[in-house]
């Protein structure tokens, strides 16, 4: 199976040569990287140039935007524009972040898993963040969800979901339309994958305003984001964010914002998240 990489980056001198390196050494290679330098400021356009002299299937495309750091939108729209630069002739698309370190195996354990089933739709490893000299799991979500940071996509469900929704909450919107079209999603704890610069590093206050408004065009109501609410503040260490995502709840809500989702696929998630919560709790 052929898989093909975009990987926005705004900024990522630091850690893109580690990420690109672990590219390069993986056991099976990539057919295609395309690294989209969304208007940074810093040597990362250079190093990439330098990989991509080396590894002919690298390559390196300029975007232009706002510097601000906004959740979601800004790093889907940079993918989207790494989108323009490839062709259909891949079986996994996968989109990573520019301060990853994957194990070598990474990617072939990966294809192994969608050539077993071809039911599985989209399957990743997990984060690990480094606290006290120790590697431990970025313990941000289930253990069922893929992070953001390294989504891999087989070619059919990435279009029957629509591709990437350029808005914050695309990587949940992604899984739950993944189970709508019935697609499986899977997780495989053996993947360690070093997350160098911890998840939301550079949010600020509107951002955080911004969970709440995600939580609202997932199509959730205002019950089920109550407890995603509470839970991501209790999983986050701070209680009071449970606050900041309410207001953007009603903020979105009351500015009559639109979903991520058709009226259908939001009673679905709908559904499906209270089944969930049902589970844990019995």
């Amino acid at each position: 199976m052929n898989y093909y990489l975009i990987i926005p980056a705004y900024n990522e001198e630091a850690f893109i040569a580690l990420t690109l390196q672990s590219l390069v050494s993986q056991t099976v290679l990539p057919k295609k990287v395309v690294v989209v330098n969304d208007n940074s400021t810093d040597k990362t356009a250079e190093i990439v140039l330098a990989f991509a002299k080396e590894n002919p299937f690298i390559t390196l495309v300029n975007k232009t935007s706002e510097a601000i750091h906004l959740p979601g939108s800004k790093v889907i729209q940079a993918f989207h524009e790494g989108e323009k630069h490839i062709d259909d002739n891949y079986d996994i698309l996968v989109k990573i972040d520019a301060d990853l370190i994957f194990p070598s195996n990474y990617f072939e354990t990966i294809i192994k898993h969608f050539e077993s089933d071809d039911r599985i739709g989209m399957a990743g490893g997990f984060c690990y963040i480094e606290k006290n000299g120790e590697w431990v799991l970025e313990n941000l979500t289930d253990k069922d969800h893929i992070r953001g940071a390294l989504k891999a996509y087989r070619a059919a469900t990435f279009k029957q979901i629509g591709g990437l929704k350029p808005a914050m909450g695309w990587d949940t919107v992604d899984e739950l339309l993944c189970k709508f079209y019935n697609w499986k999603v899977v997780t495989d704890e053996t993947l360690h994958v070093k997350h160098l610069k911890p998840t939301g590093a550079n949010y600020n206050k509107t951002a955080r305003y911004k969970q709440g408004k995600a939580f609202y065009t997932l199509g959730y109501g205002f019950w089920i984001t109550s407890i995603a609410s509470a839970k991501l503040a209790m999983m986050k260490k701070k209680p009071l964010l449970f606050f900041d995502y309410i207001v953007g709840f009603w903020k979105a809500k009351s500015a009559k914002t639109p979903l991520l989702v058709t009226n259908e696929q939001a009673k679905f998630i709908r559904n499906y998240r209270l089944q969930k919560m049902k589970q844990k709790l019995f």
